[in-house]
């Protein structure tokens, strides 16, 4: 029997080793608004969560959905601006999808990401058509830490959310995943295994990138095939 019927993946820190760059984007941000440095401490209760929820934090005020979209849009250009032509799939990545592929297992994707940034990563990266499902936290009632976005994508691949698996490089991520009853690989581009569990976000296995995980927990996919 398979392990998992569905493997569902964050975008950004997990299928692209890309945030280093939103980091470096929203510094510029913070600076240009006057607003405190985006700190570790910062991004462990920020990341993965949608621009609707991140911008009222970082300003400490409500704001409404005009001023929010306008602000998204001012960092997440720096963002295109500053990824163009610098981005390439997790190591591993290339190797993992055609082994999906050929068990017949579907794969999905699950990201907070807006709208328009979920086009140019992909094409950086050269997987712009590979990823036949796509769920979006901001087309869902709640974002992470909440379920609604894992469960989104496990719908569009018609599959049960415990008979699949999360990769996710963010704690807030990670808790998505587990209240959604999904496994969960924690992807330690951003933040190690030991601040995923200082987090209260332990994951079932922490890996580097997919090479690591088809070496380790995942091999079962390779000898399958």
């Amino acid at each position: 029997m398979t392990p998992f019927e569905g493997f569902v993946f964050d975008l950004d820190g997990t299928l692209v080793d890309n945030m280093p760059i939103h980091a470096k984007a929203f510094g510029a941000f913070v600076e240009r608004h006057g607003l405190p440095p985006f700190d570790q401490t910062m991004r462990a209760r920020l990341d993965g969560k949608r621009n609707r929820d991140i911008f009222p934090i970082l300003f400490g005020r409500a704001m409404d959905p005009e001023e929010i979209h306008r602000l998204s849009e001012e960092k997440e250009s720096l963002y295109r601006e500053l990824s163009r032509g610098r981005l390439a799939p997790l190591r591993g990545l290339a190797r993992l999808l055609p082994l999906l592929e050929a068990r017949g297992i579907p794969f999905a994707i699950a990201t907070s990401a807006p709208a328009e940034n979920v086009p140019h990563t992909l094409r950086e990266i050269g997987l712009r058509d590979r990823f036949a499902h796509v769920a979006r936290s901001d087309t869902v009632p709640r974002g992470k830490p909440h379920p609604d976005v894992f469960l989104a994508a496990c719908g569009l691949m018609g599959r049960p959310a415990p008979r699949c698996l999360a990769f996710e490089d963010a704690p807030l991520g990670i808790a998505a995943a587990r209240a959604a009853g999904m496994g969960c690989v924690a992807v330690t581009t951003t933040f190690s295994a030991e601040a995923f569990a200082a987090h209260g976000a332990p994951a079932d296995v922490a890996v580097a990138d997919f090479e690591a995980y088809l070496d380790g927990p995942g091999r079962w996919l390779a000898e399958a095939t």
